[in-house]
């Protein structure tokens, strides 16, 4: 029998081979997969619902619920397809499939259970980049909160998804004939993709919807921040998954994305902490949590290129320049960014985005050997600025039809009752 089964060891060598899917891989990227969706709901959704007023908490659960919903349809009818299909790509040619994908694998024909993509199935990469189109909206939400139309959300975060997610991932992450991917932008799991899209299409709504009716003047403060903490130790949990789960593969490289995405979060944490403490007088739990985030924003386009060096340095930056900006810029101008999207996410992604182009390379701990520092970080801030210009502008086109024809915003006094009440005829309170 042992003979016997010496015999057949070459022939299970190579089905192996005919077969590239990792058992190994496909179950870390599983569980990434369901930690990035757990990052939405409940994670983001009860960290902002946990910063909003009291009788516009279920209007916030239901926006990132419902996001979750739309957004999965598009995304298994045509998303899918426009942000990876290869069809008719070419590297260094650059038609029109630099920009978006081809129209092969609409409704997912062809994406079976036995599609290899690299060590694991098609239809869970699929799945995990569902979970990224799916939060990048969500976190729009906080920009707009307590005072935008619920079907105004909807068909913006429909159409936002369609002409600016879907482009923009498939010019970073479409592989060999994609516009950013051919120019050797640096962007690891959303940096670009996710953050700056959703930093710029946050600054554009929170200033086309207008600020809420008793901004800035008005006292506006948390009514749970419990429910946000717990939101933030969700989202901080989660992004293992996010950063570590884009390495696709149960590898070094996601083990040390990891690494630093932790590293960067602590940093950035205690680094908004203490710049709190020292110009306000005292440590909050806010800030503590604000910060996390931030250092979790900056880090996601260099997790799988920095080491632990480079997630000090930007956890550090990022927890400062994000305060500014929270504390100090959007006071100064009175935009109502009332979550803080732009200052967080889109600055801490666009910090991140810049500081790859140095702290990847191996001079300073990255895994970049002899990368020339000065031309990535031509092509990270190219690739930086040009994503927020173009999000910026469709963002403007989209928000500016829909005002012209359904409206932007509840009317005054849905907006005095709240959206739970006024909106959804629910509340999470006993309102007698």
């Amino acid at each position: 029998m042992f003979f016997l089964g010496m015999a057949f060891l070459p022939l299970l060598a190579q089905a192996q081979d005919a077969n590239p899917i990792n058992t190994g891989d496909s179950a870390w990227v599983l569980t990434s997969t369901a930690l990035v969706l757990l990052m939405t709901i409940p994670g983001l959704a009860l960290f902002y619902a946990g910063l909003v007023r009291e009788h516009n908490v279920l209007s916030v659960l239901m926006h990132c619920f419902a996001i979750t919903g739309l957004t999965s349809i598009i995304w298994i009818l045509f998303g899918y397809t426009m942000a990876f299909s290869t069809e008719g790509m070419t590297a260094g040619v650059h038609g029109w499939h630099a920009f978006v994908g081809g129209f092969d694998k609409l409704f997912l024909f062809g994406v079976t259970a036995k599609t290899p993509w690299g060590s694991i199935p098609e239809p869970l990469f699929c799945a995990f980049q569902m979970t990224f189109f799916i939060i990048t909206p969500a976190l729009i939400v906080g920009a707009f909160v307590e005072r935008m139309k619920f079907s105004a959300m909807l068909w913006f975060v429909a159409l936002w998804n369609i002409f600016v997610y879907l482009p923009v991932c498939h010019m970073v992450w479409g592989g060999e004939g994609a516009f950013f991917a051919d120019l050797g932008v640096f962007d690891f799991a959303g940096g670009i993709v996710v953050h700056i899209t959703a930093g710029m299409g946050a600054i554009v709504a929170c200033i086309m919807v207008g600020p809420r009716r008793d901004y800035p003047k008005g006292h506006i403060l948390p009514h749970n921040l419990p429910m946000t903490v717990t939101g933030t130790g969700l989202l901080w949990v989660g992004w293992y998954g996010f950063n570590g789960g884009s390495a696709l593969g149960a590898n070094g490289d996601a083990a040390m994305a990891i690494l630093v995405t932790h590293t960067s979060a602590a940093v950035a944490a205690i680094t908004w902490m203490l710049i709190e403490w020292v110009k306000a007088g005292k440590p909050s739990m806010l800030g503590l949590a604000t910060g996390s985030i931030a250092g979790l924003a900056a880090i996601t386009p260099a997790s799988g290129y920095v080491g632990p060096f480079g997630a000090i340095c930007i956890g550090a930056i990022s927890g400062s320049v994000c305060w500014w900006m929270c504390a100090a810029v959007k006071t100064k101008y009175k935009y109502d960014d009332s979550l803080d999207v732009f200052g967080v996410h889109g600055i801490g992604g666009f910090l991140g985005t810049i500081l790859v182009g140095i702290f990847a390379s191996s001079k300073f701990g990255g895994n970049q050997e002899g990368l020339d520092i000065l031309h990535q970080l031509g092509m990270q801030t190219f690739a930086a600025l040009s994503v927020a210009l173009y999000t910026f502008i469709i963002s403007v086109i989209i928000l500016k039809v829909l005002r012209a024809t359904i409206g932007l915003r509840v009317n005054e006094q849905h907006e005095i009752g709240g959206l739970d009440l006024n909106t959804h005829g629910e509340s999470g309170y006993n309102t007698l």
